[in-house]
Formats: C-alpha cells, structure tokens, sequence
C-alpha cells in the first residue's frame, strides 16, 4: 500500500494527541494510494479499544464518495503495545478487503504497520510512505 508522507504524518499526530487512547479512523485511497486520512472520534474512550462514533463514520464515507475515494483501510493506534492486531482486532477484522493500519507508541518513535486480516489469519502488508 502507498501512503502519501502527509496522511503518514496526519495519522501520527491524531494518535499522539488521543493518548492515552486509542485513537481511530479511515483512510480514503485512490488507485492504489492512500491520501487522506478521516480521523474519527473513539467513543469506547479506552486505550485498548475502539468504536467509531457513527455519525462521523457516515460523513466520512460520504466525504470519500464525494472525492471519487474509497475506504482503503481502518487506521487506529496502540498507545502502549506494538504495531500488531491484538486478539480483538483480529476478531473483529470482519472485512477481508479491508487494510488495517496500526499506530503504535510504545517506543520513542512511532511504528506504522499495515496488516490485512483474512479469516482470523494475519498477513502484513508493504507500507510505502511517498510524497505527497
């Protein structure tokens, strides 16, 4: 998957500035590259998971269809843990063509990794930061 380097950024920030939770959201693509990032409001307001609030998540999807965009991935963070799906974001990955971007900041430096999840099976995704 290709990230433009701003949307990389953007999901950075939301996720530093939600801590100490969880923060969430879509990201809309073109082709294959993601440029833009919908930073949506975790209304579980816990650092271990994460519901979208579903009056954002509705203007989001019509924000992207407005944009000739469409959900490309699912994006949130882990404030504390590595930037791989945890045993709930496994269960709930329902959607097969679904990207799931994860945010960690557990170190000095944030990791960003992408995954797809097919079946409760985990298979990392390329994650090509470009300008943008």
């Amino acid at each position: 998957m290709n990230m433009w380097k701003s949307v990389y950024e953007k999901i950075i920030e939301h996720s530093q500035n939600d801590m100490p939770l969880e923060a969430c959201g879509y990201l809309g693509g073109q082709n294959a590259t993601v440029v833009e990032a919908y930073c949506l409001t975790n209304i579980d307001k816990s650092g271990e998971h994460f519901s979208f609030d579903p009056k954002e998540q509705f203007d989001a999807v019509r924000a992207m269809r407005t944009k000739n965009q469409r959900a490309v991935a699912v994006y949130h963070s882990h404030p504390q843990t590595p930037a791989r799906p945890s045993q709930e974001d496994i269960r709930l990955a329902l959607d097969p063509e679904m990207i799931y971007v994860i945010v960690s900041l557990a170190a000095a430096k944030p990791e960003v990794r992408a995954f797809k999840i097919v079946k409760n099976e985990v298979f990392e995704e390329p994650l090509d930061i470009i300008d943008g």
